[in-house]
């Protein structure tokens, strides 16, 4: 007889096998439990919380913020001799006072669109209270210093052969005159403090500094306690100064009263005391004091740098007869500062001249006008001059800008 009880017993055990399999499966329908939410740790406190930044925010080849170039660029303008001869004043003169405004506004604007404009003020503006004076001893009204001011100008060179011809209280006059105008002064002081003190303007992220000097002072001696009325040349003085100052700023301009008046060329020592003030760091040399114009040219020194130098800027207004006395200029350039990383360049560029006449007509009548628009009357030949002028302007700088205005 067969035995039943064994399909029932391994019926059992395949049942409970498939239980088992089926209840160790996820079930249709049945959700995930869901995850914990993530969470930002807060940044610790006094940190910025950091910026969230994606890969396009980085453009390929972009340089590191200490490698990206800046560029700034500043201009400055400079003239020649303001020297107020007494045709001049007289020819200012009017029942308020004096106004020397005029004269200066056929080329008002060629100062006024320079970042910085210079003048060289030859005679002392020590008032009239001091007595109005001509040559040898000069001294004006206040009322020059108000026309420079008028006309854009924002420094005055103060050190020239005429700074002492009245004495100390012109200067001091002329100094508490350009202070209450706003005009920065150097060249001449009033203290040891006070010619301590660089005289610097910033423009467009470009910080400059102004030094000058003069050969002398006409055989008037400078009180022996009292050598800061007037800057004298002197090479160690110069090297010292023009090394303190390119410390404290981007370029140096250093004003120079020498050479041999109406003379055309500069002379030997004129040249090695503007490479004594290149060498020790100047960036532009102007030159004063001959009454004519004299050329410009680069000077490279011996750390690969590049100074401009314009020997001479012949008169701005004079009342000197005599064509070339009577021509003088503007010059004008383009500073240029490249910052990279921690390295700063200083580049002089865009030289450019407008050569300029003083008009006058039986020494009255005076102003200043570019030498384009000079009539006929006034200098004959007038073109020719103009050709003359290029020329030995430009002699060592062919690429000096003759600008026509």
């Amino acid at each position: 007889m067969k035995n039943n009880s064994g399909p029932s017993i391994l019926t059992c055990i395949l049942v409970l096998l498939l239980l088992v399999t089926v209840a160790g499966c996820k079930q249709p329908g049945t959700a995930e439990p869901s995850s914990p939410p993530q969470t930002q740790t807060p940044p610790s406190p006094g940190l910025p919380v950091p910026e969230q930044t994606s890969e396009n925010d980085t453009k390929p080849g972009a340089p590191a913020p200490d490698e990206q170039e800046h560029v700034y660029k500043a201009s400055l303008a400079a003239v020649g001799d303001v020297l107020i001869h007494s045709s001049i004043y007289k020819d200012a003169h009017t029942a308020a006072g004096y106004d020397f405004r005029p004269m200066f506004g056929p080329v008002k604007r060629y100062i006024e669109e320079a970042d910085i404009a210079l003048a060289n003020q030859e005679s002392m503006i020590g008032g009239v209270e001091l007595g109005l004076s001509d040559y040898p001893r000069f001294n004006g009204p206040y009322e020059v210093g108000d026309a420079l001011k008028d006309a854009g100008f924002d420094v005055v060179n103060l050190a020239n052969n005429h700074t002492l011809d009245r004495g100390e209280q012109a200067v001091e006059n002329t100094i508490r005159h350009y202070r209450e105008l706003g005009l920065l002064y150097t060249g001449a002081y009033v203290s040891e403090e006070d010619r301590g003190q660089l005289r610097t303007i910033e423009k467009n992220g470009i910080r400059f500094g102004f030094l000058s000097y003069t050969y002398g002072t006409n055989g008037i001696p400078v009180p022996e306690q009292k050598p800061y009325l007037v800057s004298l040349i002197d090479a160690d003085t110069i090297r010292k100064d023009v090394a303190k100052a390119r410390s404290q700023t981007d370029v140096v301009v250093v004003s120079l009263h020498f050479g041999q008046e109406y003379v055309l060329m500069p002379s030997d020592s004129q040249k090695e005391i503007a490479r004594v003030a290149a060498e020790a760091g100047a960036a532009i040399v102007i030159g004063h004091h001959p009454h004519v114009l004299q050329p410009a040219e680069w000077i490279d020194t011996s750390e690969g740098g590049k100074t401009f130098v314009i020997y001479s800027l012949g008169n701005f207004i004079a009342a000197q007869d005599g064509t070339r006395e009577r021509i003088g200029g503007i010059v004008r350039l383009d500073v240029v500062k490249t910052v990279k990383g921690g390295s700063t360049r200083i580049e002089i560029k865009q030289p450019s001249f407008i050569p300029t006449w003083i008009h006058m007509v039986d020494w009255r009548k005076y102003k200043i006008e570019p030498l384009r628009d000079v009539e006929n009357e006034q200098l004959p030949h007038a073109d020719d001059v103009r050709r003359e002028i290029a020329d030995h302007m430009k002699l060592w700088m062919p690429e000096l800008r003759m600008d026509e205005g």
